[in-house]
């Protein structure tokens, strides 16, 4: 599929992919901006007019009047991948990212810890949904992002009241975890950017505890106070109050993140995790194929990472590479002697 082609991404957040679009804009490569929304495909094709297409669609879509895109995408992923069209973050990482349930179906796979949970689908399994859990519980929305559709209960009694009240939100897919409310060690959880499959950078967010919504965009500072420029971030970002600084994971950690982004066929994403801070255990908690870089990267980690995501995307394109193919990683990495150089 010849670079002359443009490059697609398929989005429908105004904000957060302002800088990649800079960055493309920069290199001078060709794209076009799919909005799934309102968009359409013709099962019956066989070509695509994109050299590439980059899936950015957001699980909470539905919040900004997006619904009708969630679940559509599922069937535009599996076209583009049957006519052999080179996706980032394809049907398996769409997946994963769009179900909370099966991340953790994927950490217990691969014997990695979460938090202890309950998958339900009615209001009515609720409380026994939570017996031996630890109050604090959190009620999740299985389709979420963005913090949506995360409540905390603090007794069984608040939990069995909401629940017969008819107050639980089951999102768009009408599933939902009972969870046990983890309290962050250090009052600070880490999100752990990857890249083809490779550590690229993390960050330390800080937050009070009652905050769910942790989009590293929407970040106004740093941990010593100085002020971010958000080239990305929402008009209500300055209201969170959380503060980021660099840091980087032990190894063990980020061989996990390998782990998951592999098995998940995620090409660029970010895991969350903290220290639960009754036990001193780390859990992993978050899956995200939508990875939005925290803003103002420079001040941050050192790097502009949206550089290192075009190099990847053009490299993709040009490869005409399915990158987490068991069969076939080892040789396409082989193949790429400059990429460790490259990121």
């Amino acid at each position: 599929m010849p670079l002359s082609r443009p490059f697609a991404i398929y989005h429908e957040h105004p904000d957060w992919f302002r800088p990649l679009f800079a960055e493309l804009d920069r290199r001078g490569i060709r794209t076009a901006k799919l909005d799934p929304r309102s968009h359409r495909y013709d099962p019956a094709e066989h070509e695509c007019p994109y050299s590439l297409v980059f899936n950015r669609m957001s699980p909470s879509a539905y919040l900004r009047g997006g619904v009708q895109g969630m679940f559509y995408t599922l069937g535009y992923l599996a076209h583009l991948d049957r006519i052999g069209v080179p996706v980032v973050n394809g049907l398996t990482a769409f997946t994963i990212e769009t179900s909370k349930a099966r991340q953790l179906t994927l950490l217990e796979a691969l014997k990695l810890p979460y938090p202890k949970s309950r998958v339900i689908n009615h209001a009515s399994q609720a409380v026994e949904a939570a017996d031996g859990l630890r109050f604090p519980v959190v009620v999740k929305a299985n389709v979420g992002g963005s913090g949506a559709g995360i409540v905390r209960f603090d007794t069984r009694e608040d939990l069995a009241r909401a629940a017969a009240e008819n107050r639980l939100d089951f999102g768009v897919d009408h599933t939902a975890l009972v969870q046990e409310f983890t309290p962050a060690r250090g009052g600070h959880i880490v999100r752990v950017e990857m890249l083809g499959g490779k550590f690229l950078y993390a960050i330390k967010v800080f937050t009070n505890g009652d905050n769910f919504n942790l989009c590293p965009a929407d970040i106004c500072q740093r941990s010593d106070g100085v002020e971010l420029q958000r080239s990305a971030c929402a008009v209500d970002a300055p209201k969170t109050g959380l503060k980021v600084e660099a840091y980087t994971p032990p190894q063990e950690v980020i061989d996990a993140c390998e782990e998951i982004v592999h098995a998940a066929q995620i090409d660029v994403g970010g895991i969350e995790y903290m220290i639960d801070d009754r036990d001193g255990r780390l859990v992993y908690y978050d899956v995200n194929a939508l990875s939005n870089f925290v803003a103002d990267a420079v001040n941050v980690v050192g790097f502009d990472p949206f550089a290192r995501l075009v190099d990847f995307l053009e490299r993709k394109a040009k490869l005409h590479w399915e990158p987490h193919l068991p069969k076939r990683i080892k040789p396409v990495l082989d193949s790429m002697a400059d990429w460790d150089a490259a990121i």
